[in-house]
């Protein structure tokens, strides 16, 4: 009996581990906030638009840093020990998993940043390869992106 609920509480530990994977993530939950629709007569990175991006970067950020926190407090209350050796494997995984995500998180926080300092500067919005408008359904897509969609496809390309 002793060690059906083994296997019991390995699964209970594993489904949870599931769980909370599928729940870590680092794209954007931009469900409240609409796409941008810009005016017939309406110039590229207007004050509307420039105010719109600022929210959803802000959002985005705030999303990834209570996650960070979340991790946080959720590493240290689940660090009690455990006497199945499976069991503190998995927890140690799940972990790992955690940081690992975390810390990609951790250079796209850095990347908003960034994204934020060039709103600033004045130079959102516009392909830093080639320089031409960034298409807004684009920058809808990924507020952080830098590049116009035909220098960023070329770039991939480099890289295989």
């Amino acid at each position: 009996m002793k060690k059906n609920h083994c296997y019991f509480k390995q699964f209970l530990v594993k489904t949870t581990f599931f769980y909370k994977l599928t729940q870590m993530t680092s794209e954007p939950n931009f469900d409240e906030i609409p796409a941008y629709i810009p005016k017939k007569s309406e110039d590229f990175m207007s004050a509307g638009q420039l105010k719109h991006f600022i929210h959803k970067l802000n959002v985005w950020r705030e999303q990834l840093v209570f996650e960070a926190e979340t991790t946080i407090n959720h590493i240290q209350e689940d660090s009690t020990p455990v006497a199945d050796i499976n069991d503190r494997a998995t927890i140690e995984e799940e972990f790992a998993l955690e940081l690992r995500t975390r810390d990609r998180e951790r250079k796209l926080i850095n990347k908003i940043d960034k994204t934020l300092h060039l709103i600033d500067t004045g130079d959102y919005g516009y392909c830093k390869t080639c320089g031409i408008e960034i298409a807004l359904n684009r920058l809808e897509a990924r507020p952080t992106a830098d590049q116009c969609i035909d220098c960023k496809t070329v770039e991939e390309r480099k890289e295989i």
